[in-house]
C-alpha cells in the first residue's frame, strides 16, 4: 500500500515537473527531481547514487539558468526589468487565457507593454521584448529537456525494472 502510494506521488511530482516547464510558479526541475526520489525511496526501485546526484545538481544549475535566462535576453537586446517582469505576466496570462499560442504570445506582448509603459519607442520596446521572449522561451526549452530526462528514466525503471 505504502509503495502504491510513494509511486503515484513521485509520478505526480513527475508530471508536475514537465507542467512547470511551461508554468513559471511552479519549479520543473525541482518537482521532476523530487518525484524522481520518491521513487527512489519505493523498495524495490532504487537509482544509482551518481544517477541522483548528477540529476540533483542538474536540478539546481537549471533552475539557476532559468532565471538568469531571462534577464540575460532582456538585457543583451536593450530592455529593463519592467519588460523582464512583464514577459513572465505575458506568460502566466498567455498560458491560462489563449492556449496554446499564450506560450509565445504572451510573453512577448507582456514585454512589449512593459517596455511601451518604461517610455520607450516601438522600435526598442520590440527588440527588447524579443529578447525577453527568447530568455522565456530558452528557459522553458531546457526545463522540459531535463524534466523529460528525469521521465524518461524513472519510467524505464519502473516499467523494465
Amino acid at each position: 500500500m505504502a509503495e502504491g502510494l510513494l509511486i503515484a506521488l513521485g509520478l505526480l511530482l513527475l508530471a508536475a515537473g514537465v507542467l512547470g516547464a511551461f508554468i513559471p510558479v511552479l519549479p520543473g526541475p525541482p518537482l521532476s527531481f523530487a518525484g524522481m526520489l520518491l521513487i527512489h525511496l519505493t523498495p524495490g526501485y532504487s537509482f544509482s547514487a551518481n544517477l541522483l546526484i548528477t540529476f540533483g545538481a542538474l536540478a539546481v544549475i537549471i533552475t539557476i539558468i532559468d532565471f538568469l535566462l531571462p534577464v540575460f535576453g532582456t538585457r543583451k537586446t536593450g530592455g529593463s526589468k519592467r519588460g523582464m517582469y512583464g514577459a513572465a505576466i505575458g506568460l502566466v496570462v498567455g498560458i491560462f487565457f489563449f492556449p496554446p499560442a499564450g506560450v509565445i504570445v504572451g510573453p512577448f506582448v507582456g514585454a512589449l507593454i512593459a517596455e511601451l509603459s518604461n517610455n520607450k519607442d516601438l522600435g526598442p520596446a520590440t527588440r527588447a521584448a524579443f529578447g525577453s521572449l527568447l530568455g522565456l522561451l530558452a528557459g522553458a526549452l531546457l526545463k522540459f529537456a531535463y524534466s523529460f530526462a528525469v521521465v524518461w528514466v524513472a519510467l524505464r525503471l519502473l516499467i523494465f525494472g
